[in-house]
Parts: C-alpha cells; sequence; structure tokens
C-alpha cells in the first residue's frame, strides 16, 4: 500500500485573493484522495476554519487548525496548533498582528513569535522565507530553535519551477547548520489544477493589474494543486524522510474547533447572588410592573417554564446583558425595542426587552428557545440609528476591549462585481464592462445563448473567459465588514476564541468570523440594530408630551386610536415603518385593519409563505363574509380561530403539529426551520409522513394532513 502524507500548507479563498478553492473543495479533495489529514492555514487568519470544520465533521476528515503569519521582515512562517493551548497563543498572535496595523494587514515580530510558542509547531520555508534567502538567518533561526524546540520544520517546496532547485539548496544548507529538520510539502493554493487561471485572475485583482501586466506576480504554472499520494511520493521521491514527517505532525496536531469550551461573561451581581437568582428577581420585579393589578397565573407558569430552560441551557448571564443594555438606553431616553422571536418570551416581556405579551397573544416560546434545539437564543435589539453608537461605545467600556468585539460580515463576490473586476483584470474598458452588465442584468443567467440575444458575440474568447471567470468568483469572499450591529462576548478574552482586528470605522474591533461561524459553533451574539423608525417614534413620543404632558412609551401606546386605523384603511400610509410598500398598501385598503391584531395580520400576509400558500384569498373571502369559516378538524379550531380556519403564522403551523400530530415543542420548531430552509436543504418531506402518519393515528382524515403539508411548505 502506497505510504500517505498530509499536506500541511493550504490556503483556501478566505486568504483573500490569493487561495482560489473554497475551504469545504479542499476538505473534500483531501478527503476523496484519502489524505490522513490537511491543515488549512490562511494567511493572517482563521477566517474560513469554521467552514473547514464543519465540513471535516461531516466527512469525518482530520483537520489541522494554522495559519501563515507575516513577519514584520516582510517574511512568512506557518504555525500549527497541536493543542488548545496552542490555538490560543495563534489567535493572540494573528491579534497583535492585527491590531497594530491598517484594515488588510498585519505585521508581527519575530520575538513576538517566540513569546507564543507553546503548543504551536512552526513550519519556517517558502518563498519568502529567511531560509531561502542569500544570507544568514542565525539570529532567528537560534531564537526559534530555542521557543520551539523539536517543534520547528524547515519546509522544502517543490512547484516545478526554475528557482526550485536553488531555494531548495539554500534551504537544506541552512537547516543542517542550524539542525532544523526538513519537511516535505508544497504550497497549496487550489484543490485541481483546474482552478489556475482564476488564482491568476485573483492575484492580479489583489494587485490591481491586468494579466498582461502582471508578470513575475503570477505563478509560472499550475502545480500549487493538492496532490495524490502517489503522485507526492513521486514528487519526494528522493527524500522519504521529509515526507513521513507530515504524518508526525499529524499525530501532534489533535486540536479541533470542538474543543473550544465558551463560556458567556459573568455580571457583576448584587449581594453575592447568582446569575439565575438574579435573573428571577428581576423577572418577578419587572412582572409586577407588566401586570400592575395582578400577574396572570398562566403568566406565572409561563415564567416559571421558561426560566427553568434558560438555567438548564446556562444562558441566564445572556439575559442579563439584553437588560442590562436595555436599562441603560431608557436611563439615557435611547428608544430601544427587541424584536424578532424574542417576542415569544415572557421573560424578555417582564424585562421589558420587548412590549409585547406573548402570553396574551399565544406566542411560543420554542420558537425562541427550546431544549431539543439547546441553541443559544438571539434577540434582536432595535435602537434609534442616531444612537446606537452610543450603547456599541458603552458595550466596549462595560465588557472590556478584550471581551468584547463586533462580528464580521464577508463581503462576496455577485454578478455584477465579479464581472466587473475579472473584465478589467482582463483588460476590457469601462464602456465594455457597462455594456456587458447593462445587458446581463435584464437576464437570469450568463450563458453563451444569453449574450448572443444581448448582442455580445459568445465566440469571442474574451467573452468566453470573462463568463466563465466570474462564475467561478461568484461567492468568494472579497474583504470583511462589520455585521450591523453584532457583539461576540467572551468571559475569557475573546481573542482566546477568534483572532481580533481593526475595523474601517473608529474604536470598533471585529472578529474573523461571522453569525453563521457563530452559530456552527455555539457561540453567543448580541444584536445591537439601528433603526430610523424609532427615531421618528421618538420625536413623536417628545411632541405628545410637549403638547399634553402624556408620557409615552412603545409598551404604552393605546392600542385601539381610531383614527390612526382610518388612515390605515384608506392606505394613508406613506413613510409609516412596514406598511409603506406598495403591496402594503394595496393589501390595507382590501383588510381595512380595525385592531392591532388585524395589523399583524396584514403584516404577515403580504408574505411569500401565505401567497405560495394559497391563503391569502380563502383569508380574505372569510373576512368579507363571501366564504364560509371552516377548519380542518374540530381539534384545529382554538389554533385558528383568529385567522378564520387559515394558517398564516409559523406559530399556528408550529401548534397544529402539536396539537394534531403529537410533536413535542423542540420538534414542532424544528418543523419551523425545515419549512424556511426547505428548497436549499429539502428537510420538508421527512415531515411528511410523520404529520401524516400522526394525524391519521388520530382520526383525522388524510386530506387533513396533506392540505395542511402542502400551506407549511408555502412558509
Amino acid at each position: 500500500m502506497m505510504p500517505s502524507y498530509a499536506p500541511l500548507w493550504c490556503k483556501s479563498n478566505y486568504s483573500f485573493l490569493e487561495g482560489a478553492s473554497h475551504p469545504h473543495e479542499l476538505i473534500e479533495t483531501a478527503h476523496a484522495l484519502e489524505l490522513p489529514a490537511i491543515a488549512i492555514t490562511d494567511r493572517n487568519g482563521v477566517y474560513g476554519m469554521v467552514r473547514a470544520h464543519k465540513r471535516a465533521l461531516e466527512l469525518n476528515q482530520h483537520l489541522i487548525v494554522g495559519a501563515e503569519l507575516t513577519v514584520d521582515d516582510d517574511s512568512t512562517v506557518t504555525l500549527l496548533a497541536s493543542s488548545r493551548e496552542g490555538y490560543t497563543q495563534l489567535c493572540r498572535l494573528i491579534s497583535t498582528g492585527q491590531r497594530r496595523t491598517p484594515k488588510g494587514e498585519c505585521s508581527v515580530s519575530w520575538d513576538e513569535i517566540c513569546e507564543h510558542a507553546h503548543d504551536l509547531i512552526a513550519l519556517w520555508g517558502g518563498s519568502q522565507s529567511l531560509l531561502v534567502a542569500e544570507r544568514e538567518p542565525t539570529d532567528v533561526a537560534d531564537a526559534l530553535r530555542r521557543a520551539f524546540g523539536d517543534r520547528l520544520y524547515a519546509v522544502l517546496t517543490r512547484h516545478h519551477e526554475s528557482s526550485d532547485t536553488l531555494r531548495e539548496h539554500r534551504l537544506r544548507t541552512h537547516a543542517e547548520r542550524y539542525d532544523i529538520p526538513t519537511l516535505a510539502s508544497m504550497e497549496v493554493l487550489y484543490h485541481t489544477p483546474d482552478r489556475q487561471d482564476l488564482q491568476d485572475v485573483l492575484t492580479c485583482i489583489r494587485h490591481g493589474v491586468t494579466l498582461s501586466d502582471a508578470g513575475t506576480r503570477l505563478q509560472p504554472n499550475h502545480h500549487h494543486a493538492l496532490l495524490s499520494s502517489e503522485a507526492f511520493h513521486d514528487l519526494y521521491r528522493d527524500d522519504p524522510e521529509s515526507v513521513s514527517r507530515t504524518l508526525d505532525i499529524t499525530s501532534r496536531c489533535q486540536f479541533s474547533l470542538s474543543d473550544i469550551r465558551y463560556r458567556y461573561p459573568s455580571e457583576r451581581l448584587p449581594d453575592g447572588k447568582t446569575s439565575a437568582e438574579w435573573l428571577r428577581h428581576l423577572t418577578t420585579t419587572g412582572a409586577q410592573g407588566r401586570y400592575p393589578e395582578g400577574v396572570p397565573d398562566a403568566v406565572h407558569v409561563q415564567l416559571e417554564k421558561e426560566l427553568a430552560v434558560v438555567h438548564e441551557l446556562e444562558y441566564d448571564g445572556y439575559f442579563l446583558t439584553m437588560w442590562e443594555v436595555v436599562r441603560y438606553c431608557r436611563e439615557n431616553a435611547i428608544l430601544c425595542q427587541g424584536r424578532g422571536s424574542a417576542a415569544n418570551s415572557a421573560v424578555c416581556y417582564c424585562l421589558g426587552i420587548t412590549a409585547i405579551d406573548p402570553v396574551r397573544m399565544g406566542l411560543l416560546f420554542e420558537r425562541f428557545l427550546s431544549k431539543e434545539r439547546a441553541e443559544p437564543p438571539d434577540i434582536d435589539l432595535d435602537i434609534e440609528h442616531n444612537r446606537r453608537e452610543e450603547v456599541i461605545q458603552h458595550v466596549y467600556q462595560k465588557y472590556g476591549r478584550n471581551h468584547a468585539a463586533m462580528v464580521a460580515n464577508c463581503v462576496r463576490y455577485r454578478t455584477k462585481s465579479a464581472l466587473r473586476e475579472v473584465g478589467k483584470v482582463l483588460g476590457l474598458n469601462e464602456t465594455d464592462l457597462a455594456r456587458i452588465t447593462r445587458m446581463l442584468s435584464h437576464f437570469e443567467s450568463a450563458s453563451a445563448e444569453t449574450l448572443t440575444e444581448a448582442g455580445i458575440n459568445p465566440a469571442l474568447r474574451l467573452h468566453q473567459n470573462l463568463l466563465r471567470l466570474s462564475e467561478e468568483i461568484q461567492n468568494f469572499p472579497r474583504h470583511l465588514s462589520i455585521h450591523p450591529g453584532g457583539f461576540l462576548l467572551g468571559h475569557e478574552p475573546v481573542h482566546h476564541l477568534v483572532p481580533v482586528e481593526n475595523a474601517t470605522m473608529p474604536d470598533r474591533t471585529v472578529i474573523q468570523w461571522d453569525k453563521d461561524d457563530l452559530e456552527d459553533l455555539g457561540l453567543f451574539k448580541v444584536d445591537l440594530l439601528g433603526l430610523g423608525a424609532l427615531n421618528v417614534v421618538h420625536r413623536a413620543f417628545d411632541l405628545i408630551e410637549s403638547h399634553t404632558g402624556e408620557t409615552l412609551s412603545m409598551a404604552t401606546i393605546p392600542p385601539q386610536d381610531e383614527p390612526t386605523f382610518d388612515l390605515m384603511q384608506r392606505s394613508d400610509t406613506v413613510g409609516v415603518f412596514q406598511i409603506e410598500s406598495r403591496a402594503q398598501m394595496a393589501m390595507l385598503g382590501r383588510l381595512k385593519p380595525r385592531n392591532y391584531y388585524d395589523l399583524v395580520i396584514e403584516i404577515s400576509i403580504v408574505r411569500p409563505g401565505p401567497i405560495t400558500g394559497g391563503m391569502v384569498h380563502p383569508f380574505l373571502r372569510r373576512r368579507n363574509g363571501e366564504e364560509a369559516i371552516t377548519y380542518p378538524h374540530p381539534s384545529l379550531e382554538p389554533v385558528l380561530k383568529k385567522t378564520l380556519g387559515i394558517p398564516l403564522f409559523q406559530e399556528q403551523v408550529m401548534q397544529l403539529a402539536i396539537i394534531a400530530a403529537d410533536y413535542t415543542p423542540g420538534e414542532a420548531d424544528q418543523l419551523r426551520r425545515d419549512m424556511a430552509a426547505w428548497r436549499k436543504h429539502g428537510r420538508m418531506e421527512q415531515h411528511r409522513d410523520r404529520l401524516i402518519t400522526r394525524m391519521l393515528a388520530k382520526g383525522i382524515p388524510y386530506e387533513v394532513p396533506d392540505r395542511v403539508f402542502g400551506q407549511s411548505r408555502g412558509f
């Protein structure tokens, strides 16, 4: 059997305009080649590591976590994490280099690398390494040997280039002189040789040049792809020991992102109370304020249920943080309002985070949080946009720069940006690019047939390359920006979990992962979002108070103001948040809302779910008395009564599944999630049999679950 090897120096497209393959493509190819492990070592970061980790788990592929770092003498070194401590050192080191430099740059010193050497393996080599330079790297070599010991390797690279022989001679000479073992490797920039053209384009974009002017900036050949074990051993057939050391390193690198144990930061609590005790106290006090005439029994029961789930999942601190942010806003006259699924939580209502009573509205808490799902809660807090920065800086000050950083948003290539940048690289002028982009904007696809119809000759090689390369680069990461308001807060410094870097905006720091990465790893995100409508509401409150002396809040707005509903029924809602679009204004005239719940239905009905599920017209006919109100089954009347027998809300589908198909609340929430992503994942089909089988077992005719399933897919 052919001995194997492990590629330990692989860059994905998260090296930003350098690697030409997605992380999952590198993982899948390594798995297909039956390689025992693969290291993802993007330049100055771990931006794509969660995506690589997720795919590696699915394939049971050993992933080694690392990064290539830029040193302040313009050389490079690649570091691999052998343990959780090594990963912490790597994140701290990258953060140090990122925080001292302008956005998009990173620089560390050799002294700093040596200071963070614990449980890191150093791969020293490559075309930018001091080991292949003509001068002696004595000081650096001695320092690295003292810091890394037997975890330092001199990296050989063979890419079938004319300069390979000289580089390797210098590296072997220096490695022998400083007693550093050699390691067989190559710089992997893509998973298949077919991506060389795209890698050339990325290089040109990075340097701002055309292909014809790129010169030696481009790699001279396609030998930067992953190799099979046979091909790699053939490449280094004269040095099997250096090949075998790749497997030695693999056995030493057992760290996985699954080893990260995240703890939400503890609040400083009064009187020695625990987080759970303080949360219960605040919730109880808040309930008394929400219900001055006495807390209803149903609310008591719901609060006990929610607090038990929150404590069991250890989310008490998260709720305390959101309460603290809301308290800060209220004390500083900053209007804020929780939204989204948090409105389903009675605890959030009593803490003042949301303004709608979920018990009175019959909302399901499990849509927000459930034991079965065991995922962090997601509370979106809207803040009047002109004062949001005050709140953001308050969070930084309260938790400290080391324990708080904003979540990234990865800007990716889309059709127009891909065409524009690839076109520039290919030498197209602005007039041609504008014409092609304008033509293509009228079509759903950018096929050769489309171009022919648009009057562009696809036979021209230039246009063919433009289309192919633009399609390949789509969805590639372009650069990092900041999430609209997401914060990662940590009990330990955030840069122990993920590197932190400067944002373009002053006084902002951002982590190297986006919201999807945090969700995949089960990390908490606090969302502080700006909303212009709240500025308008705040001014309205101030105006009312100055004229009438009455103080209003989001929770005390009169629910039945007839002149307001008269305006809505006339569709006189230009500039009114959520009901200002033409579609909403048209529906207002047809539905003619008379109360708050009518307005909830009106906003919800102008959505793809009810429309594609065929629910809009039946509801309107029933509301206008043109059609009899019926229910799929008598047991479902309590769920569907408010909406005249038509399921208009996802909560209703969840309740329907609980009542008619004996779903647990957690299973019902999974149904909701699968409804939202059925086109992407196709997981709705697994619910069809379950719904039909369980409803039939309860004596419900077949046509009922079949109709319910069809309506559910509409959501």
